[in-house]
């Protein structure tokens, strides 16, 4: 199994974490963990589907999936190989004319949000591309040419910064009274620009500094009280939800 990272050119860098060139030789069926960040998946070979409820639905070959706020099922075919575009917090905004929110919890077909001319011409080269640096310069360029001339939005990019100093434990009231601004008009903006609520993309931030903690030697007490839980019982929720599984059984297996 391959999946190597590739940095954006200079260009791409506010808006694109990274490229991933993904490859396997073995069907498989995984979860994927809600992130902050939407993200955009080309196939250059094989299918893939996404499980729900033991129902399989293929894909399209080129699509994107929003901020989610609970754990994926998806399963490949044998030989599978995709680019992977993970957009920055705020990232996507810059490409699609599409408010982000309207994504949140969907995984749709590319050509919903771009010309599927465009979308094809970027599936037919990398059809043909052999080695992994053309496959990432090949949907860069296809970005950089969809990429808008826009300001992005200075206080939304602090709010972003602002939840990560915390881990996603600062309350959305504080928030907005650090900013300057009413909740309401705030929490329009946010979810417009990043795809979800402050609260749900804060309640994500947490959710991801709790999966780097099970890696240390912490209790889970200590982990639950340490990013803000109330009590126990709401962290197994929390984490049940994002991952469909207790902390304890999904620390027995890292």
């Amino acid at each position: 199994m391959k999946f190597d990272k590739h940095l954006p050119t200079e260009r791409l860098k506010p808006y694109i974490k990274y490229f991933v060139v993904s490859e396997n030789e073995l069907e498989n069926e995984y979860k994927i963990f809600p992130s902050s960040g939407l993200v955009i998946g080309f196939q250059y070979k094989g299918q893939l589907s996404i499980v729900k409820d033991n129902t399989e639905s293929k894909l399209t070959t080129a699509g994107i999936t929003g901020i989610t706020d609970s754990f994926k099922s998806f399963k490949n075919t044998a030989d599978i190989g995709t680019v992977l575009v993970y957009f920055t917090e705020i990232g996507f905004t810059h490409f699609a004319s599409t408010p982000a929110n309207e994504l949140f919890n969907l995984s749709l077909s590319l050509d919903d949000i771009f010309y599927k001319s465009s979308v094809t011409k970027v599936e037919e080269r990398l059809a043909v591309a052999s080695t992994d640096k053309q496959r990432v310069q090949i949907v860069e360029q296809f970005l950089g040419s969809q990429l808008k001339d826009i300001q992005a939005d200075k206080l939304i990019v602090e709010a972003v910064k602002l939840i990560y100093q915390t881990n996603g434990t600062i309350r959305i009231k504080e928030l907005s009274q650090k900013l300057l601004i009413s909740q309401s008009p705030f929490e329009k903006r946010f979810r417009k620009v990043v795809g979800t609520t402050a609260k749900k993309f804060a309640s994500i931030v947490r959710f991801n500094a709790v999966l780097d903690n099970l890696t240390q030697t912490k209790t889970l007490t200590e982990i639950c009280y340490e990013n803000n839980f109330f009590d126990q019982a709401h962290f197994i929720k929390d984490f049940k939800q994002y991952t469909g599984d207790t902390p304890e059984n999904f620390k027995r297996f890292l």
